[in-house]
């Protein structure tokens, strides 16, 4: 079948086309794919669980041969200082070392992937009649994923098959959103246990996490009791709709009504503190509830769990930001918001390279040059101009140069896929000090924990080809390939400088990928 990307051609023109019979077969068209595509996902979770079912497979195997199909890697007892004295979960390896595999072979983050066949096994394993509703296209898998996600704490099978029965035939002919609503309530009629004893479980696990976004935004998220959350929503709006009131009642004053004193105030936080008096605030209810989240976190003290000396109250925050040199020049090139000025030398620039929190989160000149002047030290990293590969790192005050020149190079963990920060990660010998490994940039690499263990005790290899590269062999024989992230630097092939052309300069969009 040929699909045509013009609109045009597959639009009706003709007088006698009536536009509500052609939409009537599109409809029908699209009942028919989104069938398909659902009888595709549940494939995908039926070879998931297969797949987790071999990970279970090739532990048993270990386990029987005891590590010899692993190279004797995973023996228990062996390995880097960092896991002596740990015991090891053979099947969790496996199922990491299967997991890495898939991920690899299909460019996503193995975490991810093991978390989803995880999903899988419990799918088919628990939820049957779910699946083949899935399979038989009569549901979607965001149905299938409401299902599962409120029915998982039932442990009763009866218990899950009344829940699972009532569920899927509201799922057949409703949204996922209302199904949500349904699931919900009938797992909770469901539950054997009292909900205070739940609530105290789950209690335990609150926690704080920050997940990137583009243009040098993150997102905040906390999973808190239900009461703490709604709570501080409450009061973050309510203070933010009484500052609102403050200054409508302010601008309506008898006073000034023209000149600079009396402006749209559009002013960042901080430049509010001095300045004009006679001002309208113009930022949203959900702007005003962001900066005052932000002012009470990094401003105010935990006065219900603090110390008497105070201890906790005089930790402050701290980023590690990457700023190239140009983006730190004299401020007579840039405009006030920290922007490149008209005419200047930066405006010039084919590609401005922007400063990186951790290395990963691209952020503001205007950002990067405060964060600059608040530093107490900076680590130099010096860059190929060509290339922009890390040579070396130095700093003014003398210390563990090999320890900040890997955090430089490596400013994400080496395995591919993965994207967990430098501060996160372990330094290993990519050959085993205690085989003869040398401990030098050339046989070091930055691993997060996970896949350190995973280098130590699967079927995984690694092997350094210089330059910080590293090459992967997966335990079906794949090899995969991974650079050292380029660093927030201008390079000539980046800016355009003016000069002869380097014939050995290597393709760095293909080498080097700056992630």
């Amino acid at each position: 079948m040929e699909i045509t990307s013009s609109l045009e051609v597959m639009a009706p023109r003709s007088a006698g086309s009536d536009p509500l019979v052609v939409l009537d077969g599109l409809v029908s068209t699209l009942q028919s794919v989104e069938s398909a595509i659902a009888g595709l996902q549940a494939l995908r979770e039926y070879t998931l669980a297969i797949a987790s079912r071999v990970a279970d497979v090739l532990a048993e195997e270990d386990t029987r041969d005891g590590g010899k199909n692993d190279g004797g890697k995973n023996d228990g007892g062996a390995g880097p200082g960092a896991f002596r004295g740990l015991r090891w979960d053979g099947a969790e390896l496996a199922r990491r070392a299967v997991a890495a595999e898939i991920a690899t072979a299909t460019r996503a983050n193995d975490r991810t992937v093991q978390r989803q066949m995880g999903q899988a096994v419990e799918l088919l394993d628990r939820f049957p009649a779910t699946f083949q509703a899935l399979a038989r296209g009569r549901i979607s898998l965001a149905h299938a994923r409401v299902i599962q996600d409120a029915g998982t704490v039932l442990d009763d099978p009866a218990a899950l098959a009344r829940y699972e029965a009532v569920v899927v035939a509201c799922a057949e002919h409703q949204a996922p959103g209302r199904v949500r609503r349904l699931a919900v309530r009938e797992a909770e009629k469901a539950q054997p246990e009292p909900l205070a004893a739940r609530h105290e479980r789950a209690g335990a696990q609150r926690c704080v996490r920050v997940t990137p976004l583009p243009d040098g935004m993150a997102e905040l998220a906390a999973t808190l009791p239900a009461a703490v959350a709604y709570g501080i929503h409450d009061r973050l709006t309510r203070m933010a709709r009484a500052h609102a009131g403050l200054a409508r009642d302010h601008a309506t004053e008898p006073g000034p009504t023209t000149g600079p004193a009396c402006t749209t105030d559009q002013r960042s936080t901080d430049q509010r503190t001095t300045g004009p008096a006679c001002t309208t605030d113009q930022r949203s209810t959900d702007q005003l509830r962001a900066d005052f989240l932000s002012e009470l976190l990094l401003c105010g003290a935990p006065a219900g769990h603090d110390t008497e000396d105070g201890l906790l109250a005089a930790i402050t925050a701290r980023v590690d930001v990457t700023v190239p040199v140009l983006t730190l020049i004299d401020r007579d090139t840039t405009g006030d918001a920290g922007n490149p000025a008209p005419g200047s030398a930066a405006t010039r620039l084919t590609g401005q390279v922007p400063a990186e929190l951790d290395g990963r989160h691209p952020i503001d000149p205007g950002t990067a040059r405060i964060l600059a002047g608040q530093a107490t030290a900076w680590n130099r990293v010096l860059t190929d101009p060509i290339t922009g590969a890390v040579l070396a790192a130095d700093r003014y005050r003398p210390g563990e140069d090999l320890k900040r020149l890997l955090t430089a190079r490596d400013t994400r963990c080496r395995f591919p896929g993965c994207g967990i920060p430098a501060r996160d990660l372990d330094l290993d010998h990519t050959h085993d000090a205690a085989q003869g490994g040398t401990t030098d940039a050339g046989n070091l690499a930055g691993l997060c924990r996970r896949h350190h263990m995973l280098k130590h005790h699967s079927r995984w290899k690694i092997r350094q080809t210089g330059a910080g590269n590293l090459e992967w062999t997966s335990p079906t024989g794949r090899t995969y390939k991974d650079s050292p992230p380029l660093p927030a630097t201008h390079i000539e092939t980046a800016i355009g400088l003016p000069g002869p052309a380097r014939r050995d300069a290597p393709d760095v969009a293909s080498n080097q990928p700056p992630f």
